[in-house]
């Protein structure tokens, strides 16, 4: 039934599988998995791991109930990674310790007052938590404690957001990661103590089932998560977990996983990822990427093995004991189907994908560790999470990231000295923060303005031909008041060449426009031409067009207002250009990787008749 109608009345635990466990896993899944081990040396390697991550927290204080601004939410989290990796360590090996230990955190979490509903994702993970352990512990946990988690599950977890009247939650009807990981908690918690609590079980799935698609519709058309593939990870991850808890427990995801664009999105991480192993981390994110157990569950129902091919070099890194236990990764155990299948992928080296944030990415290999990749991104930088970043992109050879995106700044450290981060209006206090602004970005600049919130940026050109793939983005939305006509085009050129031409006009004689490069390498500046070096790898950058005009390098350092951190070790490469009389001005950046240096003279880049023209179709 429509959401505008209310949930739908039918009997939605009619097909509830009666035993526990029935949240992600069978009753047979640990008796699988110890035939699997011996066939397979990485599983092997990767359950060890798993204990020894396991006895290794045996000695950690219970979780304390501790509000860090307006959050539970590390506390939810670490309750989480830690029941869950307790449990599944039981099931695998049967010590007590892991699951009087489990028990012991559950309970301690259930004491809590309440699991801080004003904040709901805190009350979703904690939900999700005890769900988890509650259920694959079932049969094995004391009949008092079984009764205090359950309760504390339905009291502070479903009773608090069975209802879109409630205080808090506001989420039923958001379309992103908010919706996804309260509903994915709610739905676990609903399904674990349905046979005692079956009216209201049936309330909160009903409400999944109508208000939960408003979460999947980012997805839309093609797979691009607007919110970056930070935010992929950890809204994605959670829908996947309420489509394998719908289907373990009830046989059924109600056709949520068939939304537009959402099992296209298991293509997502691995096309924004460059051979470094870096993302492109727009919007909110960070260029280091961890494990990604949802794409396993992807792999095995698309039967699609290719989209792990970063994977393996951060499975391979966390077994070499150079990363962190990660809470969701009895989850990719469950999921992975064939642990030592290392299939590359064999895809197109350039991909347009629309939606809200519309992306381009080339690349010359796909398993090339020193392969050119260059992506770049369109949209507006009023979408969730979204910085003004329109136009901007990174780009990677050698095995060397040289363009690159900062790392968002943590909430609490803003939030905490009165920044109001989530007002996204054009004077919104969320773009005094620098790593946010364009200021911070490899993007243009007109007199030092903001660029506006409103303005969205459309691909509007796009070709994957072999010889000259290019790609032209129109900007003009984003500069609206500041110039009449804004487009920037990206052309991979022959000898590893890459030409970024902008084109502007409707300026005021004199404006001043900032090209900008955003880069981590050392940077030396001879008039019109850069030469990065980073890791022993040589980048050479040369101002093509106007004939006027030079480089400099400016620190990447933001205002010295007490709120936005520094970014040590970072450089900005400038070219700052004044409009002529005729108020057009064509700016013309030629990148080329390795020693030889490159010309200074303008080079001719005309992908198109021109630039405003429509993309064929």
């Amino acid at each position: 039934m429509n959401e505008m109608n209310g949930p739908a009345e039918d009997n939605l635990l009619k097909s509830l599988k009666p035993q526990h466990p029935r949240l992600l896993v069978t009753d047979s899944t640990w008796q699988e998995l110890r035939a699997k081990r011996k066939q397979s040396p990485t599983l092997d390697l990767f359950l060890k791991k798993m204990e020894s991550e396991g006895r290794t927290l045996l000695s950690a204080p219970p979780v304390e109930y501790q509000v860090t601004g307006r959050r539970l939410l590390d506390v939810s989290r670490l309750a989480l990674m830690r029941i869950m990796l307790w449990s599944f360590d039981y099931r695998l090996t049967g010590e007590d310790q892991f699951k009087e230990r489990a028990e012991q955190e559950m309970l301690a979490a259930a004491a809590f007052p309440d699991w801080n509903p004003s904040h709901f994702l805190d009350v979703g993970e904690m939900t999700a938590a005890l769900a988890i352990g509650y259920d694959w512990l079932y049969d094995v946990l004391p009949t008092a404690s079984r009764s205090i988690i359950r309760q504390a599950i339905v009291e502070k977890g479903l009773k608090a957001g069975d209802d879109p009247t409630k205080p808090g939650t506001w989420w039923y009807k958001e379309e992103n990661n908010w919706n996804q990981v309260c509903f994915g908690g709610l739905t676990l918690g609903a399904l674990a103590v349905a046979e005692d609590e079956p009216a209201l079980a049936q309330k909160m799935l009903a409400q999944v089932r109508a208000y939960n698609p408003n979460g999947m519709k980012p997805y839309a058309p093609d797979g691009v998560y607007p919110e970056g593939p930070s935010y992929w990870g950890y809204g994605t991850t959670y829908q996947v977990i309420l489509l394998a808890a719908l289907e373990s427990a009830l046989g059924t995801d109600w056709n949520l996983s068939q939304s537009p664009g959402f099992l296209a999105s298991a293509d997502y991480p691995m096309e924004v990822t460059g051979p470094t192993g870096r993302v492109y981390n727009y919007s909110d994110g960070r260029e280091a990427a961890g494990i990604e157990p949802a794409l396993f569950w992807f792999a095995r129902k698309l039967k699609k093995p290719d989209i792990l091919h970063f994977q393996h070099d951060r499975l391979a890194l966390y077994l070499a004991n150079n990363t962190s236990v990660s809470w969701v990764l009895p989850l990719l155990v469950i999921w992975a189907s064939d642990w030592e299948d290392q299939t590359p992928p064999k895809r197109s080296l350039a991909l347009f994908k629309e939606g809200i944030n519309p992306l381009v990415v080339f690349r010359s290999s796909w398993t090339d560790p020193a392969a050119l990749f260059l992506a770049l991104k369109g949209g507006a930088a009023s979408a969730n999470h979204g910085h003004m970043d329109a136009g901007s992109f990174v780009f990677e050879a050698d095995g060397v990231r040289w363009a690159k995106e900062l790392d968002l700044q943590e909430y609490h450290s803003l939030e905490s000295k009165g920044i109001d981060l989530w007002n996204r209006s054009q004077d919104g206090g969320r773009w005094t923060v620098f790593r946010l602004n364009n200021f911070s970005h490899s993007t243009l600049t007109i007199n030092g303005q903001l660029h506006r919130v409103d303005g969205r940026a459309e691909i509007i050109r796009f070709s994957g031909e072999y010889a000259t793939p290019h790609a032209v983005v129109e900007l003009s939305p984003v500069f609206a008041g500041q110039a009449d006509k804004v487009v920037r085009g990206f052309k991979m050129l022959p000898d590893r060449q890459v030409m970024i031409q902008d084109e502007l006009s409707g300026l005021k004689p004199g404006d001043l426009v900032r090209w900008a490069f955003v880069t981590e390498a050392d940077v030396a500046v001879k008039g019109r031409q850069a030469t990065l070096r980073q890791k022993g790898k040589v980048l050479h950058i040369s101002l093509a067009a106007p004939a006027t005009g030079n480089f400099e390098v400016i620190p990447a350092n933001p205002p010295d207002d007490g709120f936005n951190v520094a970014n040590p070790g970072v450089s900005i490469l400038t070219a700052n250009l004044r409009a002529p009389e005729s108020g057009k001005l064509v700016i013309q950046v030629l990148i080329q990787p390795g020693e030889k240096p490159l010309p200074g003279d303008a080079v001719d880049f005309t992908p198109c008749e021109s630039w405003s023209a429509p993309l064929a179709s």
